[in-house]
C-alpha cells in the first residue's frame, strides 16, 4: 500500500466521520512520515507516522502540555484519536497551521520586526523552562512503558507532564552529549578539536543542576510565520531535559545568530525576552561549545547552513569555526 493509501486507511479508523479527498506528504524531518490531510468538510489535520512508538506518545504529550501551560503557539492535539498505532506504526494527528517558513522569511523582515519575533523565542523559552522541570537529564519519554497504548495523561500540575529523562547524572550527561558533538564535526575542524575537547572537560557544573525542558530545534526553521507574527512552532520530536544554560545557548545561535552576521541587537532582544519571565542563565564556554558543535552538523553529520539564502558549504564552515573560536577565546 502507498503512503496516500496507509494514511486513508489510517483515518477511516481514527476519524471514520470524515471523508479524505486529499493526501499530500510534507517533506519536513528524518524521523517521520508528515502528511497533510484535507477532508470534505471541516479543517485539515496534520498526520505524522513513525515506528518509534514510544517517541510518536512523547511527542504528542508534550505538545498538549505546552499548549496548556505556556503561550508557545503549536499545533492542537485533539481530545480523542489523537495518538494510536495503524498496522505497525504509530501515528499522531494534530491541527493544520498556515502560515510561511519563517526560515524563508526572516531576513526580509524589517529589523524592528526581526527583534520582537526574537524577543518572543526568548520569553517563549523562559515560559518552557518556568513550565517544565524533571529530575534527570537527557533524552525524556512517556513515564509508563505502555508505548502502545492511547495517552489519556491529563495535566494535573506535574511539571515533568509525565515525562522522564534517561539519565541521572548531569556531568556524564553532557560530557557524553558535547564530546558526541565536537567528535561528529568533519575534518575541517580538526584543527580546532583538540581545544574543544579541552573546553568541554573543564565543564562548570557538577552536582545536579536543575534541568528543564531542552527544546534543541528550537529555531524559525521550525515555525510558521504570517503578518508578521508567528503562528506555530513545530517539530518537537526528541525532547531532551537539560539545565537553562545549556538550551539558552543552543536558542541564542539558532535564533539570534544564525541569520545576520551582526547578531549582538538579536541577542540583547533574545535576552529581554528571556528575562521577563525569568534570570537569565549565562551559558559557560563549555555549554556555547556544545551547542554550536551539535548546531553545526545535522543527523545526517551533514554541515548545516545558517543564513537565507543558505550559504555553501564552505562559507557555512567558516561560520561555525567563528562562533567555535569565539567560545573558545571566552575560556581561554
Amino acid at each position: 500500500m502507498t503512503g496516500d493509501g496507509v494514511v486513508r486507511d489510517l483515518l477511516a479508523t481514527a476519524c471514520p466521520e470524515r471523508t479524505v479527498v486529499a493526501v499530500d506528504p510534507i517533506g519536513r524531518g528524518n524521523r517521520k512520515d508528515t502528511a497533510l490531510v484535507r477532508f470534505a468538510e471541516g479543517s485539515p489535520l496534520v498526520v505524522q507516522r513513525a515506528t518509534d512508538r514510544r517517541a510518536i506518545r512523547t511527542e504528542a504529550r508534550l505538545l498538549r502540555a505546552i499548549g496548556e501551560r505556556t503561550t508557545v503557539p503549536v499545533p492542537a492535539v485533539p481530545a480523542v484519536h489523537a495518538v494510536g498505532t495503524h498496522d505497525g506504526e504509530a501515528y499522531l494527528l494534530a491541527a493544520h497551521v498556515g502560515g510561511a517558513d519563517l526560515h524563508e522569511r526572516f531576513v526580509d523582515l524589517s529589523r524592528p520586526t526581526r527583534r520582537a519575533l526574537v524577543e518572543r523565542f526568548g520569553g517563549w523559552l523562559a515560559e518552557l523552562h518556568e513550565a517544565f522541570a524533571f529530575e534527570g537529564y537527557g533524552a525524556l519519554t512517556v513515564a509508563d512503558g505502555d508505548a502502545d497504548g492511547t495517552d489519556v495523561w491529563r495535566d494535573e500540575g506535574d511539571r515533568t507532564a509525565g515525562l522522564v529523562a534517561e539519565r541521572d547524572n548531569w556531568a556524564s550527561w553532557f560530557e557524553e552529549h558535547a564530546t558526541a558533538a565536537v567528535e561528529r564535526l568533519p575534518a575541517a575542524f580538526d584543527d580546532l578539536r583538540g581545544r574543544l575537547a579541552a573546553c568541554v572537560a573543564d565543564a562548570p557544573e557538577g552536582g545536579s543542576p536543575p534541568a528543564r525542558l531542552y527544546p534543541w530545534d528550537f529555531r524559525p526553521g521550525n515555525a510558521l510565520v504570517a503578518d508578521g507574527d508567528v503562528q506555530a512552532v513545530l517539530d518537537w520530536e526528541a525532547p531532551l531535559a537539560a539545565p537553562p544554560a545549556l538550551s539558552v545557548a543552543t536558542a541564542e545561535y539558532l535564533v539570534a545568530d544564525w541569520y545576520v552576521a551582526e547578531s549582538a541587537p538579536l541577542r540583547r532582544a533574545f535576552r529581554a525576552g528571556y528575562e521577563r519571565e525569568r534570570p537569565y542563565p549565562d551559558p559557560a564556554p563549555a555549554h556555547r561549545v556544545a551547542a554550536i558543535a551539535d548546531s553545526a552538523v545535522d543527523s545526517r553529520s551533514v554541515v548545516t547552513n545558517p543564513r537565507y539564502p543558505e550559504l555553501d558549504r564552505e562559507e557555512s564552515v567558516a561560520v561555525h569555526r567563528a562562533a567555535l573560536e569565539r567560545a573558545l577565546a571566552a575560556w581561554e
